[in-house]
């Protein structure tokens, strides 16, 4: 993970894919806990990305816009499985373009894993757009 956070960070892209790769790996590694914002906020990143065609630095936007607003964020059941690709599969692409789409090939993966939530994720993230 370090090596693919140093490449988005590094990226230099203003769209900031950074944001994509924190969103889809905070999906895809959801972890109990009593706070709820880790997953609300991972969720409503891959929605806006995927479905939305949000750049990272959008939805870094709506994220910030969120927490303004509230300090409380529902609970969503974790899939079965956190979908077919991993950070492991973004790494073995060369870094450039073809490392960009695979990371958002990751995001649309990991996003489609959370098929039964996507309609609780789309009500919470469209009441702030």
């Amino acid at each position: 993970m370090s090596e693919l956070s140093y490449y988005t960070l590094a990226h230099g892209d203003p769209r900031f894919i950074h944001q994509h790769l924190v969103d889809v790996y905070g999906a895809q590694h959801v972890r109990d806990s009593t706070s709820t914002i880790g997953a609300a906020f991972a969720l409503a990143g891959l929605y806006l990305a995927v479905e939305c065609g949000f750049t990272g630095r959008q939805v870094q936007k709506i994220h910030m816009l969120m927490g303004g607003k509230s300090k409380q964020w529902p609970r969503f059941d974790q899939p079965e499985s956190g979908g077919p690709l991993t950070v492991a599969d973004v790494l073995e692409v060369e870094p450039g373009p073809d490392r960009d789409e695979k990371l958002m090939q990751w995001c649309a993966s990991v996003w489609a894993a959370w098929s039964t939530q996507q309609g609780r994720v789309r009500e919470m993230v469209d009441r702030y757009l």
